[in-house]
């Protein structure tokens, strides 16, 4: 078994020998650069993935092209949406792409299918299920019930005196439009909350934004 992917995944040890064995001679590893598209909408679920390096960014697509944030799956985590499509033969109802050149390991449907026979790593699937479904509803949250102007300060908030960053990058974070970002932008900015500049904002009062953010 590959170091790193024991390291990250150590419920991959309590696999009986014979799994284990499959494990290593059927998983694929790969590396892709960033922007790749690893599955996209109507796709069918070709296996699980374990992440090495980078991250897979989960997004949910609109009619007008418009990406609504879901998700990223970091080193050592699951992806919620690739396990149901794998539990529910579905398929995919979300696009993953590669956020930086991304590490991964990739489990082929069948030997998922008996690893969810082995208590341990079934209760890890699970697990991550449950922490995701309490991300996910945070986020509906925020959407439906804070204004844009409270989530976009808070999104600021945290990141360090400066940001190197689009309004677009920003907007896509939101589920929004770049137009209505760059407009709450320049007000931040005139009421001398931050600093624009070309793909940089630099914090000048994060009192002031926290007290937007409620």
């Amino acid at each position: 078994m590959d170091a790193a992917l024991a390291e990250l995944y150590p419920v991959l040890s309590e696999l009986p020998v014979e799994l284990a064995a499959r494990l290593k001679d059927e998983a694929r590893t790969l590396t892709v650069p960033a922007g790749t598209v690893l599955f996209d909408e109507r796709q069918p679920c070709q296996g699980f993935p374990f992440v090495l390096a980078g991250a897979i960014r989960v997004v949910k697509l609109a009619a007008n092209g418009r990406e609504l944030p879901l998700y990223r799956v970091l080193p050592g985590e699951s992806c919620i949406i690739t396990s149901s499509c794998l539990l529910g033969r579905a398929d995919y109802n979300a696009r993953g792409v590669a956020d930086g050149e991304t590490r991964l390991v990739l489990l082929p449907r069948e030997l998922f299918d008996r690893l969810l026979e082995v208590p341990a790593f079934r209760s890890f699937v699970f697990h991550l299920f449950a922490e995701r479904i309490a991300e996910l509803m945070q986020l509906i949250e925020e959407v439906a019930f804070r204004k844009l102007d409270e989530r976009l300060a808070k999104l600021l908030l945290g990141r360090g005196q400066r940001l190197k960053v689009t309004h677009q990058q920003l907007a896509d974070e939101l589920g929004s439009v770049r137009e209505m970002v760059s407009r709450l932008l320049k007000g931040f900015a005139e009421q001398g909350l931050v600093r624009l500049s070309r793909e940089q904002i630099e914090i000048l009062d994060p009192a002031g934004l926290r007290k937007i953010a409620g």
